[in-house]
Formats: structure tokens, C-alpha cells, sequence
């Protein structure tokens, strides 16, 4: 009886160091994530400025060639979306951006109030209901928040 307890518990104790087990070894990553890796990043932009939106284009760029493998999303909301708008002058940007493998978040309830559709937006971007909760999930996922 007593090795079985002891068995018992040895098992209890490892199932309660597998999270951590995980998550150091990137186990269990997110599907968000195309690799594990230790670097996570979330942009904010709320802002309507074509220069601001250009900058953080290119602040995304940098952030890649620095760190190399990282986890870049880039949640967009309330007059911020006019840089994810198919004919915004930053929309090649945006495109070369994610095909290096950045994710772009429009807010939800921004486009409904500001009637946006997804046929207004720019192909491939994903959508997030309210944009300061996915900020909030990606955070708690361990991203770094930065606000340019």
C-alpha cells in the first residue's frame, strides 16, 4: 500500500511540472506561432497616421533581422485601421510584413463601427472581435507589448 502511494504521488508530481516542462521547451505553442520561440511581440496601433503606420512597417523589419525567430502580431484598432484597408497606401507594406510572417488582428467592433467590411481589408489578415482583449490573450501568452 505504501508503494503505491508513493507511486501516486510521484505521478502527481510530475504531471504538475509537465506545464512547465512545456513551456520551456515550447511545447504546446500556440497556433498563432509558426515555430516556438521565446520571442513574442504585440503592436499597438489606434492611431490614423500614414508616417506612424510606415515607421512601425519598418520597426517590424528591424525587430526581425535583430531577433531572427519571433512572434510578431500587430493588433489594429479604431482609426488605426485605415492601414489595413486594401487601397491604403500601406498595404504592399502590410502584405510584405506577413509574407515574413507577421500577423495583422483588425478589431472587430472598430470596423463595425466604422462600417468596414472584410471586403474593405486586405487579404490574409485575421480578425479579432475586440482588439484590446486580443491584446490582452497575447499578452498573457507572453508576447511583449509595445505601443509606438
Amino acid at each position: 500500500m505504501h508503494k503505491k502511494l508513493l507511486a501516486a504521488c510521484g505521478l502527481l508530481a510530475l504531471l504538475a511540472t509537465a506545464p512547465a516542462i512545456a513551456q520551456k521547451t515550447g511545447a504546446g505553442a500556440t497556433a498563432g506561432n509558426k515555430q516556438a520561440t521565446q520571442n513574442r511581440m504585440v503592436f499597438q496601433i489606434n492611431e490614423d497616421d500614414s508616417r506612424k503606420w510606415h515607421t512601425v512597417l519598418a520597426n517590424l523589419n528591424n525587430v526581425q533581422e535583430e531577433l531572427g525567430s519571433v512572434d510578431i502580431s500587430v493588433v489594429v484598432i479604431g482609426p488605426g485601421l485605415g492601414m489595413l484597408k486594401a487601397d491604403a497606401l500601406t498595404a504592399n507594406g502590410v502584405q510584405d510584413a506577413m509574407a515574413a510572417g507577421v500577423r495583422f488582428v483588425a478589431c472587430g467592433n472598430s470596423m463595425q463601427s466604422m462600417k468596414l467590411t472584410k471586403d474593405d481589408m486586405i487579404d490574409g489578415i485575421a480578425y479579432a472581435k475586440a482588439g484590446y482583449v486580443e491584446i490582452m490573450r497575447l499578452q498573457k501568452l507572453g508576447h511583449a507589448y509595445i505601443r509606438p
